[in-house]
């Protein structure tokens, strides 16, 4: 026989950057975290405005905690219904809660509660959109192209953090915070159609088959979350994917019938990871990552710039050399499609970075501290890309969901309780060694990388 039969997730097709169905997601993907984007800005500025700062401050906060206590839920939720018809029904539901308090706030002043509710809306929203987005690149496109998706999609949020600011700044200038938040609707709802008329793909052969090589029991594998299940609720879900909307519904799509209940769904996927020899170890380095890298970025860096003088401006030209580096991380990883020894880059990249964010509470100047936070960006934005895409390709599409919610939990639920707890330690000890502490937590992420064989030995397809 000359002929040799391909998986369909597994075909040989366009580079994800030329291929037209990956260009729809991207665009859709872009669009919904610009309207993030504008929608927090609209939120900070009705907040302050109906309220006092403690008030503002609460209202802002809120969303974190159905975040932080839903998100496990939601990647089973992901795994049971298909990431795009979750992707799709979260897009619409934020959307109608947005124009909903843009014309309460058009036609009265309410007060804060709409402002406090709408914010919990968006955080048990966002407790199933973001599991759903990190499963949806391996439904549409083949798995030596997750790499490159994963940095397109940074760009992605580089573009979104960049554009997000001005805009939602611009539609409070010209019709204060409801035109903001009618803005942030629209733009989230021009996610819809276009992810509606993405094609998605059938789970790879080869990634079922990494289930044995994880060390987890293909039966239980099937068992726990072989498809996105008949559970209540899935055919009015379903319609969305209708062939009738112009999108091709593959066997990724459509739902069979199965036993579990979702308690066991999260059970059998937290199982999984367990198991598995690269993904435990991988969740490890990217949570030491995050717990040593969000305080010094974030509430440390303004407490630095305070302390050293350099002003809001300073500040500013820091957090720009941060995004600059990171952009350029993602815009590598877009170009070359996937980098060589994916698990050793990442270690080092991580010990590296820990070392430059050592290093930014003990520079002499704006100037140089930019360039340390370009490298600091550069190297987190690299290590983040490959560990992002190594989840992608590591995990079995069936898993994908769940995994990204245990990843987006370390990185939304846990890594930001690092903030307080840093800025109290500044108060206490100082910048350099608040910011030395977190660089060595930071580096701990790289050592598990480097001295875990096979997160070590990883590869990205290709």
């Amino acid at each position: 026989m000359t002929s040799t039969l391909i998986a369909p997730g597994t075909a040989i097709g366009k580079p994800a950057h030329r291929d037209p169905n990956v260009l729809r997601w991207l665009a859709a993907y872009a669009s919904s975290m610009v309207g993030d984007s504008v929608y927090y800005i609209a939120l900070s500025w009705a907040a302050v405005q109906q309220g006092s700062p403690a008030q503002a401050g609460a209202v802002m906060a809120v969303s974190a905690v159905p975040r932080a206590l839903l998100m496990l839920g939601g990647g089973v939720i992901a795994d049971r219904f298909g990431p795009r018809r979750v992707v799709i029904g979260s897009d619409l539901v934020r959307c109608a809660a947005g124009l909903s308090v843009a014309a309460l706030l058009f036609l009265t002043s309410p007060g804060l509660w709409p402002l406090a509710l709408l914010a919990v809306v968006f955080g048990t929203v966002d407790a199933v959109f973001m599991p759903a987005v990190g499963a949806l690149p391996a439904r549409v496109t083949t798995r030596d192209q997750l790499a490159r998706v994963q940095g397109m999609r940074g760009l992605a949020i580089r573009f979104a953090n960049v554009v997000g600011g001005p805009l939602g700044g611009l539609a409070v200038a010209l019709g204060g915070a409801a035109a903001a938040f009618g803005l942030a609707g629209l733009l989230i709802a021009v996610s819809v159609p276009l992810l509606i008329s993405v094609r998605m793909r059938e789970p790879a052969v080869d990634d079922k088959a990494e289930l044995g090589a994880s060390g987890v029991d293909a039966g239980d594998a099937g068992k726990g979350a072989g498809g996105r299940g008949a559970a209540p609720g899935a055919a009015v879900l379903g319609a969305l994917d209708s062939e009738a909307s112009g999108a091709t519904e593959t066997a990724a799509d459509k739902a069979p019938a199965r036993a579990t209940t979702p308690l066991g769904d999260l059970q059998a996927g937290l199982r999984y990871i367990r198991a598995h020899r690269v993904l435990a170890p991988l969740m490890l380095a990217i949570a030491l990552g995050d717990l040593g890298f969000v305080g010094p970025l974030n509430v440390g860096l303004t407490l630095l710039a305070d302390e050293r003088g350099w002003g809001a401006s300073g500040m500013g030209w820091v957090l720009s050399g941060f995004g600059v580096g990171a952009g350029a991380a993602a815009l590598l990883l877009t170009v070359r499609g996937r980098l060589p020894h994916a698990g050793h880059v990442a270690g080092w990249a991580i010990l590296a970075g820990s070392v430059a964010i050592g290093a930014l509470a003990f520079v002499p100047g704006v100037l140089a501290a930019v360039g340390v936070a370009l490298l600091v960006g550069l190297l987190a934005g690299l290590s983040g890309a490959l560990c992002g895409a190594l989840l992608q390709t590591q995990a079995d599409p069936a898993y994908l969901g769940r995994v990204t919610a245990v990843s987006s939990l370390v990185s939304l639920g846990f890594a930001p309780l690092s903030m307080p707890l840093s800025a109290a330690a500044i108060g206490a000890w100082g910048t350099g060694p608040v910011f030395v502490g977190s660089a060595a937590v930071c580096g701990l992420g790289g050592v598990v990388a480097l001295c875990v064989r096979d997160l070590r030995r990883a590869e990205l397809p290709g």
